[in-house]
């Protein structure tokens, strides 16, 4: 089976691009998987919900996509959920998704989902900033590549579990004023795409968590100032950055729209504003993607 894809057209809202009737479909195939398939899009940078059933009970299940195994979790008594981050580096293309699973008998059932990735086009930007902004000095490049490692090491861990109840909201409802995957150039000079969203606010706006999990960071950072880092479980992590205040500690459980600090504009940043990065299992996603893919409750 393959989930239909309506390619990304300038100027267009993703909910022109991709009906809700094609967004969503369930899959069959006698004495095998029931697949459930929700995207906002089949894009670089998009997450995509599997919602997974037997023919009779799971007892183990095996999701492998973009060469890498997929964590999935048990949602009831044979229902599973799988999110399948397409990383935003991913060329466009035909991606399988195999889907393996162990019934309650000891014999096995299966699936293939095709994901036909579409090419996406990001905005570029030009700016004009102080040089402080742009390269930072050498001596403080000891704690940049420590952090680096550090964040890495966070990114990566996948939790058995989800953390979460329920769908996922945006940290503060304001309108989103730096996009995911946008190419910044500053002063001249090329820079990595843009990993997240930014979102603009006076300072002191309380941020909220986007989703429940654990605190697995609070501290400040060289480039995201006062950061708090959420694991939600099943390698989906949640960084809120450049706060001017953190209000929670590590290791403190948390549930979506709980507070968990202030806007700022701490670290390397020009003015108040959240920043919200998300990975998706090592992915690099956008975070309204994964506000979309879990939409309505997880029971």
């Amino acid at each position: 089976m393959r989930v239909g894809v309506i390619a990304a057209s300038l100027g267009l809202s993703i909910a022109q691009q991709i009906p809700p009737a094609t967004a969503q479909r369930p899959h069959s195939h006698p004495a095998a998987l029931t697949v459930a398939v929700t995207a906002r899009a089949i894009q670089p940078g998009e997450v995509v919900r599997l919602d997974i059933a037997g023919p009779r009970l799971v007892t183990g299940l095996t999701v492998r996509a973009f060469d890498k195994r997929i964590a999935a979790a048990r949602l009831g008594e044979n229902d599973w959920l799988a999110l399948v981050g397409i990383d935003l580096g991913v060329a466009p293309g035909e991606y399988p998704v195999t889907i393996d699973a162990t019934l309650d008998d000891g014999s096995q059932a299966g699936h293939v989902e095709t994901l036909m990735v579409a090419a996406k086009e990001f905005a570029t930007r030009q700016l004009r900033v102080s040089p402080q902004f742009v390269n930072p000095p050498p001596s403080v490049q000891h704690r940049i590549d420590r952090e680096r490692r550090q964040l890495g090491t966070l990114f990566r861990e996948i939790g058995p579990e989800p953390r979460w109840t329920g769908s996922f909201l945006r940290p503060i409802e304001v309108s989103v004023v730096s996009g995911f995957g946008v190419r910044s150039v500053y002063n001249g000079e090329p820079r990595a795409p843009h990993t997240g969203a930014d979102f603009a606010s006076p300072s002191g706006t309380p941020v909220l968590a986007p989703g429940g999990g654990r605190v697995v960071l609070a501290e400040p950072l060289y480039f995201t100032g006062r950061t708090v880092m959420i694991d939600h479980g099943v390698g989906l992590v949640s960084l809120l950055a450049h706060l001017s205040r953190i209000d929670v500690r590590v290791g403190t459980d948390v549930v979506a729209g709980a507070r968990i600090g202030l806007v700022g504009a701490t670290g390397r940043a020009t003015g108040p504003h959240l920043h919200w990065t998300v990975r998706l299992q090592g992915a690099r996603v956008d975070p309204l993607s994964v506000i979309a893919a879990l939409q309505g409750p997880r029971n």
